[in-house]
């Protein structure tokens, strides 16, 4: 008996380990399972983050070549694309009616800058065109709240609106879907050193977004981190 008691525990022994042998090769099958989808996934991303970021390269070097030969007075951000334009030339102090010479700098600026973005080889990959106004600090946020919307708001309706030179009925078509008029108030100053620069400050800026720009920017936060670690 004692002999059977024993077999029938050895046996026992071995069909547990047996069982759990088999629970670990499954969870590990699992896990590579996993594992592998994930790689497959990263890879997928990464190639689409590589792609929209060298999308927007070729797109602020057009842009600065575009504008390279041309006497506007304008800074454009070789990192966003950003055109960052002074608030002298739209608006007067406090206004935010266009002043002419401002309509003359739309109608010579918007064409070649719509003409790069819209091209059909980007324009795909484009998900908003913004306007945004911008103001000094001085007076209440909420008073230039107001006036950086009403400016930005200003352009945007002069852009739809107003018969432009080279911007046809479908361009203004498409830009029904992209325009976006945001005012800024004084949350983003101009520097100058450690003071704010008030001229600077005042100012209306021209951006664009891609489609999945937020993923973008998570993708590139994981792989930053993967390279430190």
């Amino acid at each position: 008996m004692d002999n059977e008691t024993n077999h029938d525990y050895w046996q026992s022994y071995s069909d547990l380990m047996a069982a759990v042998l088999l629970v670990f090769v499954l969870l590990i099958s699992i896990m590579m399972y996993k594992y592998n989808g994930m790689a497959a996934e990263l890879k997928q991303q990464k190639s689409k983050v590589d792609e929209l970021i060298g999308i927007r390269s070729m797109i602020i070097k057009e842009l600065l070549e575009e504008f390279d030969a041309t006497e506007l007075s304008l800074n454009i951000d070789s990192q966003s694309g950003a055109i960052r334009f002074s608030d002298g030339v739209f608006f007067d102090t406090a206004e935010s009616v266009l002043k002419p010479e401002g309509k003359k700098y739309l109608n010579e600026f918007l064409p070649r800058y719509l003409n790069v973005l819209l091209d059909p080889k980007y324009k795909k990959f484009v998900s908003q065109i913004i306007i945004e106004g911008h103001t000094d600090n001085r007076g209440s946020y909420m008073y230039n709240l107001e006036l950086s919307q009403k400016r930005a708001f200003a352009v945007v309706s002069y852009i739809l609106l107003e018969n432009i030179p080279g911007i046809n009925p479908d361009m203004k078509q498409d830009l029904q879907v992209f325009l976006t008029a945001n005012g800024r108030s004084y949350s983003q100053p101009m520097y100058n050193g450690s003071t704010i620069d008030l001229d600077k400050s005042r100012r209306v800026e021209f951006k664009f977004r891609l489609k999945d720009e937020e993923m973008i920017t998570e993708m590139q936060n994981i792989l930053e981190g993967q390279r430190e670690k």
